[in-house]
């Protein structure tokens, strides 16, 4: 199965407020299988799912990264009550470190895993931005007890070298959600999507990266006429600025962070 692990110290996220919470799947060539962690069973994410296929697969979608990844089956899926809940933080740790101690993200540069949260429903980009930046910061505060940030990215958001880092490996963070002005970031519900940051580098490694940015961004132009504004190289400007999807202002800052400080106290 796509999803094994590869040899590591146990899951620490394995309280009965995770377990319970837990809906990590994997993707094989005929559907979904669930985790052998996970025993619940939510109808939701079989509607999810297709849903999430259906708008990535289609003919104009912009990310060929994304659409390589589903049709590569090389993806985790799970869905979860409400966005930030204690509950669902709970349950994304535990499935985010299965994810990121995977064979999955070893093996191919499209690995993704996919979070889908039932609520809120409606929600604005500066709402839904402020409770993704939340749920980053229940992750790391969770995450903090058991690893430290991965060292070959900066744990500050305004440092163009940052990343989100969780169970030791960086992260490239995708928001999505109903009222996303960007056409590629709508979606039914709000999601955040992970890949792993040292699959870019692979991407570069191989001269892969450079034709798949041109490829995204014509396919942009197409979709909504321009290409999305907030999207820089890595080194370039902090990725932070992307992970939302609303278009900020030089001076922004990730909510959250008291005093203008990093809001993950590093």
């Amino acid at each position: 199965m796509g999803g094994d692990r590869r040899p590591v110290k146990p899951n620490p996220f394995d309280s009965q407020l995770a377990v319970d919470n837990s809906g990590l799947h994997w993707a094989t060539a005929s559907g979904l299988t669930a985790a052998p962690t996970n025993t619940r069973s939510d109808p939701f994410l079989f509607e999810a799912h297709t849903a999430f296929r259906n708008l990535v697969l289609a003919p104009g979608f912009s990310c060929v990264g994304a659409k390589a990844a589903l049709n590569e089956n090389a993806y985790g899926l799970a869905t979860y009550p409400r966005l930030a809940s204690a509950e669902t933080t709970a349950g994304l740790c535990h499935d985010l470190c299965e994810f990121a101690h995977s064979h999955l993200v070893e093996r191919t540069e499209y690995a993704t895993f996919i979070a889908v949260f039932r609520e809120p429903a409606g929600i604005d980009e500066a709402g839904f931005e402020q409770l993704l930046w939340q749920q980053l910061q229940g992750l790391h505060q969770a995450d903090r007890v058991h690893f430290g940030w991965d060292h070959s990215v900066s744990p500050d958001p305004d440092d163009p070298e940052f990343s989100f880092s969780f169970a030791g490996r960086a992260f490239y963070v995708i928001g999505m959600h109903p009222g996303s002005s960007r056409t590629a970031r709508t979606f039914k519900w709000p999601a955040m999507v992970f890949n792993a940051h040292e699959q870019f580098e692979r991407l570069r490694t191989e001269g892969k990266w450079k034709r798949m940015q041109r490829s995204i961004r014509a396919r942009e132009m197409v979709l909504q006429g321009s290409i999305n504004p907030m999207l820089s190289d890595f080194g370039q400007q902090s990725e932070a600025r992307q992970y939302s999807g609303r278009a900020v202002p030089n001076d922004w800052k990730p909510p959250g962070g008291s005093g203008g400080k990093c809001p993950f106290g590093h």
